[in-house]
């Protein structure tokens, strides 16, 4: 039996563990990238382990997310990175030189490598015929210092493409096609991976927004094969020597199978407040917008921005709306400036920000309160926007550019336009001016860290506690993401590299009394949360697990859990539970004591663990899935003081 691309690039990196769906395997990582909003975090991770040099082939740092210098943290904090990235031997992407996804594809991405990186839209690098994959910054601060990356191994979810896109709709109504079939939980543990005659149909940018929003899906990655489409691409950017050719065996097996005709879709949209929420645009047609957005990683491509600048041209938005032109990277800028597309926007009342993730991450472009909002971006989650109030409906660059100009959610099929024939460029602009190499080992370690005074030392992780009472401060429901456990935007982001006041943010959309409960219950053996399916979808970010530990969370029992998130909490020491039976969620309220009892050896000895409800008299068994090796982990309090053990051993 032969391999698929998936098996192909797992079975050249196994280093530990076997191929078998469900076991946890160790991977051979060759590149990392991280980002500002949780590199800080994995610089200081470095420091923290003693790390002297990456040992990875390549590892990139790029400053995207927090790009209003409103006053001195972000830009101290660049100047930490900067000279972290000098330090520990890594590429360094400027402010403004764009987001990390499209640009690290560009300059950097390799056919048949492995790619990890603490910003769960990494996966958009499956495009290349990557294994591309989100973790939390601590697993990435392991693979820069060359230890494998463990994960279960997943299934194969194959998807034969067929057909070509029909005028007025693009790859993003592809992959909202997709979750509208399989919601946001329907991929984990899953590879997704395109094959089929339909791939010559889309770039190598179309295969990007795609695999992006693979981490919309819940899965664990998405590949796409290294093909002509690929050789194209990296032929443009002068790095054609680096392709290699990489595609499925011709009997290859899956596990599960799809088909996806792209003659057959049509314009979607995601309601509000979830990417799972996904009707035809036609569904919800005449609703009013305040705001139309153009750009972030889940449509970074040229053809994006220029198609939406041809559907503006020589005409005007609707009075009322704000129309946001998101540029992903400097390069791209540059193009469209010099075609004339931004000229386009600016004169149809388009509002141009910089390059960078910026409204995406709810840094800046927030919309008005009860209004809605039509976004290119790859997600809608409750507050994400930076507005708490908001209502977010996600959609291609067509709809947005036809909706702006009516002023209503509109299918661009109907709108009486001309379809724009747009083509990429034959010669892109080709720029690493704002990408600064890695320096000499010799001279790497003679930098010095650039601390700010808003840059504070990760805090010492106690051991898990053998003897708990925890009283339950929250109990919610499905689908909380870590939007919602830890906001992003520009309150709560600039205090990234300082736990101790990000702490301060930590569930206040879910509840905002939850700091101050939560710091009144920490000296005296802390606490635990109770929440649904699917609990800490979303981003990568592993504040969301390392706010919770510092303000005493000891436990979370949830009914299952979005994986990257686990693995976070298991990193930092905080126990995963899951109920065995998922009634019992219904018979755990909020403040009642969870009781636990010779904890440390009954995660040893089975995967039940049991807990009473203080006062009542009632027991709950609840489950881990800790592998051995994380058991480990979470006995030391998490992985870095494991790291620090293993080093002093």
């Amino acid at each position: 039996m032969g391999y698929n691309v998936t098996q192909k690039l797992i079975q050249d990196h196994l280093v530990e563990g076997e191929m078998t769906p469900g076991s946890e395997i160790g991977l051979k990582i060759d590149q990392t990238l991280t980002q500002d909003a949780t590199g800080t975090m994995v610089m200081l991770e470095l420091e923290a382990m003693g790390i002297e040099q990456a040992q990875t082939e390549v590892s990139a740092q790029y400053v995207d997310h927090n790009l209003i210098q409103e006053d001195s943290k972000n830009p101290d904090d660049h100047l930490f990175l900067e000279s972290a990235a000098k330090r520990f031997g890594l590429y360094f992407s400027r402010p403004g030189n764009g987001v990390s996804h499209p640009v690290h594809m560009q300059r950097l991405a390799r056919p048949g490598k492995t790619l990890l990186g603490s910003d769960s839209h990494t996966c958009a690098n499956g495009s290349m015929g990557m294994l591309a994959m989100g973790a939390g910054g601590i697993d990435v601060a392991m693979a820069v210092a060359g230890e494998p990356f463990y994960v279960k191994m997943p299934k194969v979810w194959s998807v034969k493409v067929t057909g070509s896109l029909p005028d007025w709709v693009s790859a993003k109504d592809a992959i909202l096609e997709m979750l509208r079939r399989h919601g946001v939980k329907g991929g984990v543990n899953h590879v997704f991976e395109y094959y089929g005659p339909g791939l010559k149909n889309l770039t190598a940018m179309d295969r990007h927004v795609i695999a992006n929003m693979g981490a919309e899906l819940g899965a664990t990655g998405t590949v796409f094969p290294s093909d002509e489409e690929t050789k194209r691409f990296m032929k443009l950017q002068g790095r054609e020597d680096e392709w290699i050719e990489l595609s499925p065996d011709e009997d290859a097996a899956y596990d599960v199978h799809d088909e996806l005709n792209l003659s057959e879709i049509t314009p979607m949209v995601a309601k509000p407040s979830s990417p799972g929420n996904v009707v035809p645009v036609e569904e919800v047609e005449g609703e009013g917008i305040y705001q139309s957005y153009i750009g972030s990683s889940a449509n970074p491509g040229f053809r994006d921005f220029a198609i939406a600048s041809k559907i503006v041209e020589n005409k005007h938005i609707a009075d009322g709306v704000s129309f946001d032109i998101n540029p992903t990277s400097r390069q791209m800028l540059i193009d469209l400036s010099q075609e004339g597309h931004i000229a386009n926007f600016l004169q149809s009342g388009g509002r141009l920000h910089q390059a960078g993730c910026n409204g995406c991450i709810g840094m800046g472009q927030a919309p008005a309160t009860g209004r809605n909002s039509l976004r290119t971006t790859p997600r809608n989650f409750p507050g994400r926007s930076g507005t708490k109030e908001d209502s977010v409906f996600l959609c291609s660059p067509e709809t947005a550019a036809v909706s702006a100009l009516t002023g209503v959610i509109t299918d661009p099929r109907k709108s009486g336009f001309d379809y724009p024939d747009v083509q990429d460029l034959d010669e892109p602009t080709v720029d690493t001016r704002l990408l600064d190499e890695p320096l000499p080992y010799e001279e790497a370690k003679e930098v010095e860290l650039v601390k700010g005074p808003n840059v504070a030392s990760i805090p010492e992780m106690e051991e898990l506690p053998d003897e708990m009472e925890l009283p339950v401060l929250l109990k919610m429901g499905d689908d909380i993401s870590t939007d919602e456990i830890l906001a992003g935007g520009a309150r709560v982001l600039p205090y990234r590299s300082n736990l101790p006041e990000i702490s301060k943010f930590t569930f206040e959309i879910v509840d905002d009394t939850y700091y101050d409960r939560a710091m009144e219950q920490r000296d005296k053996g802390g606490h635990a949360v109770v929440a649904g399916a699917n609990y800490g979808q979303g981003s990568s970010r592993e504040h969301a697990a390392l706010a919770p530990k510092y303000l005493g969370m000891k436990v979370a029992v949830v009914e299952d859990f979005a994986r990257i998130h686990w693995q976070n909490l298991a990193n930092f020491g905080v126990l995963p539970l899951t109920f065995k039976d998922p009634a019992q969620l219904e018979e755990i309220e909020q403040g009642d004591v969870l009781v636990f009892t010779g904890l440390r050896e009954q995660i040893k000895k089975s995967p039940v663990v049991e807990a009473e409800i203080k006062g009542r008299g009632q027991t709950i068994k609840l489950e881990h899935a800790l592998s051995d090796r994380q058991i480990d982990i979470m006995e030391k309090g998490g992985l870095i003081n494991w790291v620090k053990s293993r080093l002093e051993s």
